[in-house]
């Protein structure tokens, strides 16, 4: 290739991303605007968006780092693969809403409605979640490594395959929740209510159940190697193949 003809193409790659940037630059300023419910991709990092009406809105690969969206409306609205890192999203309404994948690390959702929402594949690692609800919302293969879930409603809820690890769950409501296969492993689950709970094959090693409602709760070929049951209530609770050893049973003495 000539140095002509080199020049010639690097201009036109130059030409074509400073009208990428200044097309999302349009996008960013009239969704802030209000003029477009769509904003795929927009740079919205730190924005102030709090108390807005922002239901069905588009923020697909948006980046909303470190955003305030405090008590805004985000009924089924799309954060598939966005940057919600950080974000503050406490007392939000976030029905049916869409996280398929989103980064939202250290994000927060404190009393938030996020009940039916799809969080299929979403970093969740250290959110706080206290008293949200998540009724029926699809958590698999989520990643809630050390998050704050304490009094969180996530009955009938789908976290097949999620990690949960040391993550604190004390008082949370699992009742009939879907947890085969995940890794609970160092979690709090101090008067956890998980009647008729799916945790076959769950790693529960370690995991602090003092006080838990098990009454019902399939633990078919679960790990509660090393955990304090003290307390539990474990009626009808199917125990085929689960690991018990060194866990501290309901009536006081150590399974061998």
């Amino acid at each position: 290739m000539t140095h002509t003809r080199f020049s010639v193409l690097c201009g036109a790659v130059l030409v074509l991303a400073i009208g990428v940037a200044a097309s999302r630059a349009d996008g960013e300023a009239e969704f802030l605007a209000g003029a477009t419910r769509a904003c795929v991709k927009c740079a919205l990092e730190k924005a102030q968006l709090k108390r807005r009406d922002l239901a069905g809105v588009d923020f697909t690969g948006a980046n909303l780092a470190r955003a305030v969206l405090h008590r805004s409306r985000l009924l089924g609205a799309n954060f598939a693969g966005a940057d919600l890192a950080g974000a503050n999203l406490n007392k939000t309404d976030l029905k049916n809403a869409v996280f398929t994948k989103a980064n939202a690390a250290g994000a927060m959702f404190y009393e938030s409605d996020m009940s039916v929402a799809n969080l299929t594949g979403a970093d969740l690692t250290e959110a706080k979640m206290g008293k949200a609800r998540l009724v029926r919302a699809i958590l698999d293969n989520a990643k809630l490594v050390e998050a704050i879930l304490t009094g969180a409603r996530l009955d009938d809820a789908s976290l097949r395959g999620a990690e949960l690890m040391r993550a604190n769950l004390v008082g949370v409501s699992l009742r009939r929740a879907d947890l085969q296969g995940a890794n609970l492993e160092d979690s709090g689950l101090i008067d956890a209510v998980m009647r008729e709970a799916n945790l076959k094959g769950a790693h529960l090693s370690g995991a602090d159940l003092f006080g838990a409602d098990l009454t019902g709760a399939d633990l078919t070929g679960a790990d509660l190697s090393e955990s304090r049951l003290s307390r539990a209530i474990l009626t009808d609770a199917k125990l085929d193949g689960v690991n018990l050893k060194g866990a501290l049973m309901p009536d006081g003495s150590t399974h061998e």
